[in-house]
């Protein structure tokens, strides 16, 4: 006599998805090229240039959508079955906590995102908008489901530390590159956001694969935006240290040269300590 089990509806795709946009990793590089110069005396140049995506701003706008309750049981063959009176009321009470669940954290990213409501079309506009008005950002065009592409170039002397990106009236996000003065003259860049297995804001067993998995997974249509470009560090400073599989390449002008290959093969966020003194 077969046994009837039951499939719990638990939500785990959208609520994992929910889960990794609001611990703060959000914007997400796709295609890109990317370079930080640093000179002697603290003087520095970055651009950016290429994709950046905000992940799920396509799937929180689906998050609770699943109006309709549809309970799932399987024999002991996994084959499907009818469910009896007791275990269609668990799925049911499972499904409500879900939708529930769902809604306050859909309302929770709003809240942070300055009440930007999701579900609009019109979301990815104001951020792109909002960008445009910082300085910096020479390009921004929102190309579809949370998908920009942009241009950015800064200079400027080393001061404090510096990270990209910011986004004005949002919360900050897990950088993807900082640079970090010290009283030493050194400065330590670390960019995160080009990591490997661990992600910045990620903890173990979350990093990019298993990120981009739970998106993916959330939106059933066009495949996630993954990290896939190349960051580079050129410097007349001393390279103290770095993580770079070559290290560094002198170029013609005298200065040297670091570069990483991101992608979703890379373990290690890409690091570097030079000193400018």
């Amino acid at each position: 006599m077969g046994i009837s089990i039951t499939l719990r509806r638990a939500g785990a795709v959208a609520v994992a998805a929910s889960s990794l946009l609001l611990s703060g990793c959000l914007l997400t590089p796709g295609k890109f090229t990317s370079q930080l110069t640093l000179t002697k005396g603290g003087g520095f140049a970055f651009t950016y240039d290429g994709e950046i995506s905000m992940m799920g701003l396509k799937q929180l706008a689906s998050m609770g959508s699943d109006e309709t309750f549809e309970p799932e049981c399987y024999d002991d063959e996994f084959e499907p079955a009818d469910c009896s009176a007791q275990e269609e009321a668990e799925q049911f009470e499972e499904w409500q906590a879900d939708q529930a669940k769902e809604a306050a954290e859909k309302a929770q990213f709003a809240k942070m995102m300055g009440s930007m409501d999701p579900s609009d079309p019109a979301s990815a506009e104001k951020i792109a908008q909002t960008l445009r008005k910082q300085r910096g950002w020479t390009r921004v065009e929102h190309s579809s489901d949370g998908l920009f592409e942009v241009s950015y170039a800064t200079s400027g002397t080393l001061t404090h530390g510096f990270v990209f990106p910011m986004v004005e009236k949002m919360p900050t996000f897990s950088p993807f590159v900082t640079a970090l003065p010290r009283a030493d003259g050194s400065v330590r860049v670390e960019a995160d956001g080009f990591g490997g297995e661990e992600m910045a804001g990620m903890g173990p067993g979350m990093g990019m694969m298993n990120m981009m998995g739970a998106a993916k997974k959330a939106d059933s249509g066009a495949p996630p935006v993954l990290p896939d470009g190349v960051f580079t560090i050129v410097t007349d400073g001393r390279i103290l240290a770095n993580n770079t599989d070559e290290g560094p390449e002198a170029t013609a002008d005298g200065m040297q040269r670091l570069s990483w290959t991101v992608d979703t093969s890379r373990k290690t966020a890409p690091m570097a300590l030079i000193a400018l003194d």
